[in-house]
């Protein structure tokens, strides 16, 4: 790993916006600048937001902070200058045993975030991490890297989470994952949510509705105000990928959704909440292919993306908000989604339609290809919401939702028939977005019950967001046999962990969202053979 020391000086006191991504990129190295550091006590804890690593591979992994004003008056010190940040990086907790530290650039121009991109590690190891600016300094955060990619590994242990709408509940689920001595978590969408506030509403937002940019900083900062959340981020690198409310409720690519907050130029918007996204997340600069100015004119950033685990595991991120087609057959022709019978639509099935965008289509085909010939034994998809068919229509007849996977069926069908073209080995599709707890198949025909099973399915409930209740899951479950266990009330997170031969799936809840401190329990345990795409609950 580069060492600071050697570290040489530019000044970042001006900039274009134009010039946001090369310093961005110079910014993420260990040693590129070092900017002149007030001698003086810092007022007040620029670091209230924590720490957080992610985008790991098997020799880098991305340092998070971000340095905040005085919360009292809205001022700091370094409000509208680029500031060098202190960073140290050991192998034990007391930064004693191969301690390593340097400088790193927080550009004003994207909120004093910092995004250290660590590069020449050793493989498969923990390292403690902090941050210091004056005389503050950040809590410790604790990451890893990954085994190099043809290294046996005996086990891999991943937390998936989604939903955690702010006005629903407290986050205290993330108190208890902080004890599941977790590898990895995987975020899958939602992280923020953009509403003023809600019906019975456990607390309120702060800010009402988000729109700007300082909308959704402010956002995130609520959120990630959140000593449990914090915590969690502190414990391990984090996978991360977006679903709707980032931006706005439901909107599909450039096309807005159906929210108070939508603002007449959505483009405008959405390269807002972006930028706002890259802020506050632990990924690497390279998400930004165009830089912040390529945003605003519709430019993509590039989230989703692929990451071995040894030869255990292929763990594939996905995004199917940035590149999807407009929801089809709302009633009016109203934008967001809607619950649709597929019978009534003459669009359903357009093999042109689009979830996942043309050239992530073919990124994901190609990688199932290669998976076939890597070997590994469990390929894993973490993507946004459910996969399988979820008739919510009692009886004959189908009610579908527009928004998730069933609204884009030829896409879906595509993605099978690869899995299926590819020999793609042991399939777990993890997801999000509804609120719910769903396990069961994935199909080689989503509308024929008794099709092939290719792969497994799990569908996280929710940090906090809530769900319908229980009162006709039965009912629904019988409607889609190729589920076998589904709960809408409880909310928390799941927990995975693979070996060679198997792995097994734990969704744990906690007791009471409205309460700050909760208790947490297994809802219930799965158990998947690898090598049989069957799941089977054990408790």
């Amino acid at each position: 790993m580069k060492n600071s020391n050697q570290s040489t000086s530019a000044s970042l006191a001006t900039h274009s916006r134009r010039d946001v991504l090369k310093w961005s990129v110079a910014a993420a190295a260990p040693m590129a600048y070092s900017l002149p550091q007030a001698q003086v006590a810092v007022k007040h804890n620029p670091f209230s937001l924590g720490v957080a690593s992610g985008s790991p591979n098997h020799q880098s992994v991305v340092l998070w902070t971000r340095l905040m004003p005085e919360m009292a008056s809205g001022n700091s010190q370094f409000a509208n200058t680029d500031v060098s940040v202190t960073w140290e990086v050991a192998d034990d907790e007391g930064f004693k045993v191969n301690r390593r530290t340097g400088q790193v650039v927080a550009l004003a121009a994207l909120a004093h975030s910092v995004h250290l991109e660590l590069d020449q590690l050793q493989s498969d190891r923990w390292y403690f991490y902090r941050f210091q600016i004056g005389d503050a300094q950040s809590t410790v955060g604790r990451t890893r890297t990954l085994p190099h990619p043809e290294a046996m590994v005996q086990k891999l242990r991943v937390a998936y989470a989604s939903c955690q709408r702010w006005e629903h509940g407290y986050f205290s689920a993330y108190d208890h994952m902080c004890q599941e001595n977790l590898d990895l978590v995987l975020f899958l969408g939602d992280y923020i949510y953009e509403y003023a506030g809600a019906a019975n509403a456990v607390r309120l937002p702060s800010g009402g509705w988000v729109n700007s940019l300082s909308d959704y900083r402010d956002r995130y900062a609520l959120h990630k105000s959140e000593k449990g959340l914090q915590a969690m981020h502190a414990q391990c690198p984090w996978l991360v990928t977006w679903d709707d409310h980032e931006v706005s409720n439901d909107y599909a690519g450039l096309v807005k959704g159906q929210s108070g907050n939508i603002s007449l130029d959505f483009a405008a918007q959405r390269a807002r909440a972006y930028q706002a996204f890259y802020e506050h997340m632990p990924i690497r600069v390279s998400a930004l292919t165009r830089s912040i100015d390529g945003l605003a004119r519709g430019a993509e950033m590039r989230i989703y993306g692929q990451v071995p685990y040894g030869k255990l595991a292929n763990l594939y991120l996905l995004d199917d908000r940035q590149y999807r087609d407009r929801q089809v057959c709302n009633k009016g022709g109203g934008y967001g989604s809607g619950w649709v019978d597929p019978d009534q639509c003459e669009d359903w099935l357009d093999p042109k339609r689009t979830l996942l965008g043309a050239q992530q289509e073919q990124w994901l085909n190609q990688s199932f290809a290669n998976a076939h010939k890597d070997g590994r034994v469990w390929n894993v998809v973490a993507q946004q919401t459910i996969f399988g068919r979820r008739d919510y229509k009692l009886g004959e007849g189908l009610s579908l939702w527009n928004d998730g996977w069933d609204g884009y069926s030829a896409a879906r069908q595509r993605m099978t028939q690869s899995m299926q073209s590819s020999a793609l080995k042991n399939p777990v599709l993890i997801g999000g977005d509804v609120h719910e707890n769903w396990v069961g198949h994935i199909l080689a025909d989503a509308y024929k019950d008794n099709s092939a099973k290719i792969g497994v399915e799990f569908c996280g409930a929710g940090i906090t967001a809530r769900s319908a209740g229980n009162s006709k899951l039965a009912a629904r479950l019988a409607e889609n046999p190729h589920f076998i266990f589904a709960d809408s009330e409880r909310k928390g997170y799941g927990v995975v962990e693979f070996t060679a031969k198997h792995i097994q799936t734990e969704l744990r809840v906690v007791d009471d969202v409205r309460q700050p401190v909760t208790k947490i329990e297994t809802l219930a345990k799965f158990a998947v053979e690898a090598g049989v795409p069957q799941v089977q609950r054990v408790s």
